[in-house]
């Protein structure tokens, strides 16, 4: 294990009593699958299911799981809302007026959403006579006959090689975008892996859907439900994530299938099918995931699954089905070489601080009243800290610059923005920033070394202020994720390392949230919330005045000094500022002529 990962024994403290408690039961996905072994006694992980979410993850043993899972209540019928049905009623009216005969269906999600009593808005309409581009040019020659404005049409061309085998059409009616795509059968060739696709019957697409529960239609026609595969509803009803063909054939056509089975059975706490497991878990079906499949695609399946509901869920069964190290690619060669069981570590990390999150509450994510930006927040929160075993192992770019392996994998793994691995790099530095300053809140026996790091030779800090100052720089970098860093540096940084065998995980959980109780009421009473906000007390131009310098790197010295002396002066004037700096130099001349 590379040196620092830990530092003492930081998250074992927190998860080791929850993995003794819940192991044997909470790994169903890891038992089922012949190919994966659990870790030896000597593992500094093991396999972890969490039990609580901050999003209402089930808890539970299997059985109570199991009980939810069959209590699904699904409805009978369709409820349209007044959208919907003038939409619908538009589209049948072009079928109606062109006599195209065409049988209308949406298809998959929307369907399934609306059988579970969820709105959606992502409508796909099968069509089984004429393919998606064909259809929404009638619409829009419907629309010029009675005098509307005519819509432009996107059209997403197939390609076969990344598996993406449909042509899609994309209009907007009545302000809503809907996708139509035609009906498809399937014709493979000998010794060909790409079919050819055909208009086929709503049975025969039925059954090339990725899963059951998305294999269902919605006949827009005759205004019923229509499930061919004959267990769309079923398996609705019981929880269960199943492919309508055998799994493996399901995967190989289109591998993206498995992180989409993970993703679904997360969302609703839904069980993966023992088949689809062991599919997942097939070589072939891995290694073509890692290779048909783009990694922009790969990217956006880990972020639906990060922004929803049980992203830990997710994270688990990507580990427990031997997927990781396919989804997060890493670098060639890294500095310390990647550690045994990364993969355990780093999903202990993500449900310890799931866990500690749900404890604490939404506060953690709050710095404002914007729901995307606490989304962001809690999304950004889950990278870091999936990442947070890997935070001091580096890689040499091209140009043999050091970088985070985080930032490799967010970057070119994932295919995510630039601005998401800089903010994990900087949430995971602050978070071992934080670790300096939280013991400082119990005892006072470390501020004198404190002090004497923020101090030089023109500036001395207030032994009482030191705590506020080191606290205010840490905030300034980090700015509104510092909650997040905070929670980070709890979960890594216990304050004794010989309690994880006296402490079961409820206790552990609720010393570590007043811990961060303390550490956010501290920054909060001093008026430290806000403080990367702050405008500078003297700019770079006074500075220079005072100094009488036209510039150069002493200004920026001084610049930081005066953004420590306002910490710790809250209450400083402009004027007092001045003075301290003139004093601060005329001090310094005297000891330079004196020596």
């Amino acid at each position: 294990m590379p040196p620092g990962l830990l530092p003492r024994g930081g998250l074992l403290l927190l998860i080791l009593p929850h993995l003794r408690r819940h192991l044997p039961p909470l790994c169903p996905a890891l038992r089922s699958s012949p190919s994966h072994k659990r870790p030896g006694p000597g593992a500094f992980f093991a396999p972890v299911r969490a039990v609580s979410g901050y999003s209402g993850m089930a808890a539970g043993t299997p059985e109570e799981q199991q009980q939810q899972q069959r209590s699904v209540v699904v409805r009978e019928t369709v409820e349209l809302t007044e959208t919907e049905e003038r939409i619908f009623n538009r589209l049948l009216e072009v079928v109606r007026h062109f006599g195209l005969g065409t049988q209308l269906r949406v298809a998959g999600g929307w369907v399934r959403d609306k059988l579970l009593g969820k709105d959606s808005a992502d409508i796909d309409i099968a069509l089984d006579n004429m393919t998606g581009q064909n259809f929404c040019e009638k619409v829009n020659e419907y629309s010029k006959l009675i005098g509307e404005q005519q819509k432009g049409i996107g059209v997403i061309q197939c390609n076969p090689d990344q598996s993406k085998h449909l042509e899609t059409a994309r209009m907007l009616i009545l302000d809503i975008w809907i996708d139509f795509v035609n009906l498809r059968s399937e014709q493979y060739a000998e010794n060909s892996r790409i079919p050819t696709m055909e208009i086929g019957t709503a049975k025969e697409d039925a059954y090339r859907r990725d899963l059951t529960i998305n294999s269902l239609f919605f006949n827009v026609n005759n205004n019923s439900v229509e499930d061919f595969t004959g267990r769309g509803i079923e398996d609705l009803k019981k929880g269960l994530i199943v492919t309508p063909l055998p799994a493996k054939a399901t995967f190989l056509d289109d591998p993206l299938r498995v992180l989409r089975a993970i993703r679904f059975a997360a969302r609703f706490n839904f069980t993966l099918d023992k088949d689809l497991k062991e599919a997942a878990s097939d070589e072939k079906v891995k290694s073509e995931l890692g290779s048909k499949i783009s990694r922009e695609r790969i990217g956006h399946e880990i972020d639906l699954m990060m922004s929803d509901k049980h992203p830990v869920r997710a994270m688990c069964d990507i580990r427990d089905l031997g997927l990781f190290y396919v989804v997060f690619s890493f670098p060639e060669k890294s500095n310390p070489p990647v550690f045994d069981k990364c993969d355990w570590q780093c999903v202990s990390h993500i449900e310890a601080a799931w866990d500690l999150a749900y404890s604490i509450g939404s506060s953690v994510f709050s710095s404002g009243s914007d729901p995307k930006s606490q989304d962001e927040r809690r999304r950004l929160c889950l990278y870091s800290s999936l990442f947070n075993p890997l935070r001091n192992t580096f890689y040499l770019d091209k140009r043999s610059k050091k970088v985070p392996v985080s930032t490799f994998i967010i970057k070119d793994s994932l295919k995510l923005k630039n601005s998401d691995a800089e903010m994990v790099v900087n949430i995971l530095a602050a978070s071992e920033k934080f670790a300096e300053l939280i013991p400082l809140l119990e005892t006072n026996s470390d501020v004198c070394t404190l002090k004497e790091k923020l101090e030089d030779e023109y500036l001395e800090i207030p032994e009482d202020s030191v705590k506020r100052v080191f606290a205010g720089l840490i905030l300034r970098e980090i700015k509104d994720f510092w909650r997040v860093a905070l929670l980070l540096s709890i979960i890594s940084y216990p304050e004794a390392e010989n309690a994880a065998d006296t402490l079961n995980k409820q206790d552990e959980l609720h010393q570590r949230k007043e811990k961060y109780i303390i550490v956010e009421h501290f920054i909060t009473d001093l008026d430290l919330d806000g403080v990367w906000k702050l405008k500078p007390v003297l700019d770079g131009k006074s500075i220079m005045g005072v100094m009488q310098v036209k510039g150069g790197p002493l200004i920026g010295k001084w610049q930081q000094r005066v953004l420590k002396w306002q910490l710790a002066h809250p209450n400083g004037t402009v004027d007092e500022c001045i003075e301290w700096m003139k004093q601060s130099q005329s001090k310094r001349q005297k000891v330079e002529s004196s020596t």
